[in-house]
């Protein structure tokens, strides 16, 4: 027997289980911690524990650390076979009993305050999503994404989005946010900008959200940005005005940019007029990619 066939019905074998079935489709909505789906599901830790680790065994579930924590999600980037997310895609949306659990699971997150937008926030998020028009997102990493505002407005123009944050309070309410809108091609993870855990090309996007001016060392986190970003793709430069000088920011996007070897667009105030935002777009081609 190939051994492509013997891990397939090693999967099938695997997933026959109720309670497995019913962790899979949990991780497959969002990425859950061993204590949500022991709440969920009602049974007790070590049995969980030891269905994740079955699961995991023959590949329908990967585990990972973030911070303290351990979570487990389905793969959702090119290391899952298409025998796997055919096999996944026959677990049915409309069961009853897989629907109760995400709800279960909706009502644990629930307790992240729903915040209002401001016009300012609008007028950004119109910006970045004109973005995608003249290029696709493809993979994205969202570097300080906090609770997940810009992954939340970007999820459905990307094909796999990254949220790195070093707050492991913020990692958390971005989970809730997430998974309450109900994006399952997210994962979160604890990250330094200025070290970050992905390999060299692994993103088509970065970007480096509303943290350069807080940065000890804003050129280390711009070329550890560019390292993560594929020859083609792009780096998005982004953050806040408040009281700070226009000119002085467009300056430091400026020397930033050229200190990672870095063609930089012009950037742009968002609104145009009182200004909460700035942001710009820098690219390693040779053709500079115009601001929206």
């Amino acid at each position: 027997m190939k051994a492509t066939t013997a891990s397939l019905l090693a999967r099938f074998k695997t997933l026959a289980d109720p309670v497995r079935a019913r962790l899979v489709v949990l991780c497959r909505a969002t990425e859950c911690s061993v204590s949500e789906l022991t709440e969920v599901t009602g049974q007790s830790q070590p049995r969980i524990s030891q269905h994740l680790k079955q699961l995991c065994d023959v590949g329908l579930l990967e585990r990972f650390k973030d911070g303290h924590f351990v979570y487990y999600r389905v793969q959702n980037n090119g290391n899952a076979s298409a025998d796997q997310r055919k096999l996944l895609a026959l677990l049915p949306d409309d069961e009853p009993l897989f629907e109760k659990d995400l709800a279960r699971l909706r009502l644990l997150r629930s307790e992240t305050t729903a915040r209002e937008t401001s016009d300012a926030d609008r007028s950004l998020y119109r910006a970045l999503v004109e973005l995608t028009v003249s290029q696709p997102l493809g993979d994205l990493l969202d570097i300080g994404c906090g609770q997940g505002r810009v992954l939340k407005l970007l999820a459905s123009r990307a094909h796999r989005l990254v949220g790195v944050d070093i707050d492991s309070d913020a990692r958390r309410l971005a989970r809730a946010e997430l998974l309450l809108a109900g994006l399952s091609n997210t994962t979160l993870r604890q990250g330094d900008m200025v070290s970050l855990p992905f390999d060299d090309g692994e993103f088509d996007t970065v970007i480096l959200d509303d943290v350069l001016l807080k940065a000890d060392d804003p050129n280390a986190a711009v070329a550890e940005a560019k390292r993560v970003m594929n020859a083609d793709g792009r780096l998005i430069l982004l953050t806040s005005v408040g009281d700070r000088d226009l000119a002085v920011i467009r300056q430091n996007f400026s020397n930033w940019a050229a200190s990672a070897g870095l063609r930089l667009a012009l950037p742009r105030a968002v609104p145009s007029k009182q200004a909460s935002w700035l942001y710009a777009v820098a690219t390693t081609a040779d053709r500079v990619i115009a601001a929206a």
